[in-house]
């Protein structure tokens, strides 16, 4: 017969394989709540001695930049021969002080002189031609009077001679056809000295027109002479003004190119001073900011005076003018550490500037813990900046302690043990 199995209870119940799927769902459970009890945090031990910290505090930040500038004349005019050469002499060396006017260098050139000579000759000829035609032309021109003269004595007597015909044939005492023509004669007298006259005015209009083009011919001329005298003269390289000559880069017997830079002339009445900005901040300088340095225990004002827009390497120029008085001992190529002021002063939350930027780019940091036991990673949003300091604009709070210095060694953990 069947035996009859009786139900276990109590303690003895929850061994039995129908409770096998309950302590399974236990077990999960318990598996579930740890994971979300436990410290995902990867933590990293460090030596608190090694690092830099700094303290978040509140107050007036001052929005400027550093910059590195080079004194520059405000005013540089380029030297460069009219007129291309061979240095025949170099009379002034770089560096030195010169006045306007001053010889610098002496070129030679054989082929202008050879210019020179050729124009002189062409001039030559064409005097000699424009005097033959004016002889030439005055001989015909006395030629022409001697003509008008006899035919002038011609008429007179053919008309003489025109009115006894004409009182003979009155009389009956000579034919009609001799009185015709003594007519006829006296008439061709007078028409031959009007022809006379008016080739005489024509010839003198012609001569007129011809020496007047002649003559233009013959000051074109010289000018153009003028002009090749004043090429040799160019020469002679001189000082446009007062100044000091500077890049003077030349040697004897160099032929240089007409237009070629040989030099400069540096003038020393004013200065600037050109500095090199980052690309980062081409939207922020404009004309008219104030700048400020140190030289001497002094302190010196200065204005952007133009901003080159063309970025190189990640760089833009900008040209500082002086705001009163400058340096006494000012020379071209000192360099000059400004602090380029970008706005006014602002209330701001600032934590001190650091090698740690350029591990997050400023968009977290390690803030320590109120007990000083450990560092914390936080997220935060940073603005402006200055050379002393980061301007918070979220994530920090005064009183606040971070670690400023490079995180690097750091990797990517969230919890810095001390």
């Amino acid at each position: 017969m069947d035996k009859v199995i009786e139900k276990k209870k109590g303690i003895a119940a929850a061994f039995t394989k129908r409770a096998v799927p309950y302590w399974m769902g236990c077990v999960v459970v318990l598996f579930i709540v740890w994971l979300l009890a436990r410290d995902n945090h990867s933590v990293l031990r460090v030596n608190p001695q090694t690092l830099s910290m700094g303290t978040v505090t509140q107050g007036q930040f001052n929005d400027y930049i550093r910059v590195t500038g080079q004194v520059l004349p405000m005013t540089t005019i380029q030297i460069s021969p009219l007129e291309g050469g061979v240095v025949e002499t170099i009379v002034a060396e770089e560096g030195s002080r010169v006045k306007k006017g001053d010889v610098i260098l002496i070129l030679n050139n054989e082929s202008l002189d050879l210019q020179i000579l050729n124009a002189e000759a062409d001039l030559a000829e064409k005097e000699n031609i424009l005097r033959n035609t004016m002889i030439s032309m005055e001989q015909q021109k006395l030629s022409l009077r001697q003509d008008m003269l006899q035919l002038g004595v011609e008429v007179r007597r053919l008309k003489r001679a025109y009115d006894s015909s004409k009182e003979l044939y009155q009389e009956k005492l000579i034919a009609k056809e001799e009185w015709l023509k003594a007519e006829e004669d006296y008439l061709l007298a007078i028409d031959k000295l009007e022809l006379v006259k008016n080739r005489s005015l024509q010839d003198s209009l012609y001569r007129t027109v011809q020496i007047e083009q002649m003559e233009e011919s013959l000051q074109n001329m010289r000018r153009n002479m003028l002009m090749i005298r004043k090429r040799k003269d160019n020469l002679t390289i001189k000082a446009p003004i007062d100044g000091e000559l500077g890049l003077l880069d030349v040697v004897l017997g160099q032929s240089i190119a007409a237009g070629t830079k040989v030099g400069q002339i540096n003038n020393l009445d004013s200065y600037k001073i050109e500095a090199q900005v980052d690309e980062h901040y081409i939207d922020r300088v404009s004309a008219g900011l104030q700048a400020q340095f140190e030289r001497q225990d002094e302190k010196y004002n200065t204005i952007v005076r133009k901003v080159y827009p063309e970025v190189r390497d990640g760089k833009f120029k900008a040209d500082f003018k002086f705001d009163g008085q400058q340096p006494e001992n000012i020379r071209i190529g000192q360099t000059y550490y400004l602090s380029l002021q970008l706005g006014q002063p602002q209330e701001a939350i600032m934590i001190p500037r650091g090698t740690f930027y350029q591990k997050t780019g400023g968009r977290w940091i390690y803030v320590i813990s109120e007990d000083g036991s450990q560092a914390i990673k936080r997220e935060i949003r940073i603005g402006r900046q200055n050379p002393q300091y980061y301007e918070v604009l979220d994530g920090l709070n005064p009183g606040e302690k971070v670690i400023v210095s490079g995180y690097d060694s750091f990797g990517d953990n969230d919890v810095l043990k001390f």
